[in-house]
């Protein structure tokens, strides 16, 4: 694969970010722009590839699912593969558990920081 279409897949991943869901296309700008987002704060662990990016800012009411799919389209890896993400290093979060939950609870210095590998490392 060339560096071009690897860095185009990376741009497709980074803006898939913004795409919004289809339920906010009834919203006004004004409410879109004043949607609480997040920053999280990516982390490699074991055997996982390193994303050259580590801190990102999500929509506050995304589940862990959604990011779990944002990580593996960027980092490439194949949807049939597993990854496995991990709040401060001790527990493996619900896939449909919301980001601003974990984020009211567990955040560090205003970053919610979620561990992620290929194979399982805690809990």
């Amino acid at each position: 694969m060339s560096n071009e279409n690897g860095e185009k897949d990376v741009l497709e991943a980074t803006d898939s970010l913004q795409i919004l869901n289809v339920e906010d296309c009834g919203r006004s700008e004004v409410d879109k722009k004043n949607k609480p987002k997040v920053d999280i704060l990516l982390k490699p662990t074991g055997n996982a590839p390193i994303m050259k990016k580590k801190k990102w800012t999500v929509d506050s009411d995304k589940p862990i699912g959604w990011i779990i799919e944002f990580i593996k389209k960027y980092l490439k890896i194949e949807s049939k593969e597993k990854l496995f993400v991990y709040v401060n290093q001790t527990f493996a979060p619900a896939p449909d558990q919301l980001v601003k939950n974990l984020y009211d609870c567990y955040s560090t210095e205003g970053k919610l920081v979620l561990h992620y590998c290929k194979t399982q490392a805690w809990g």
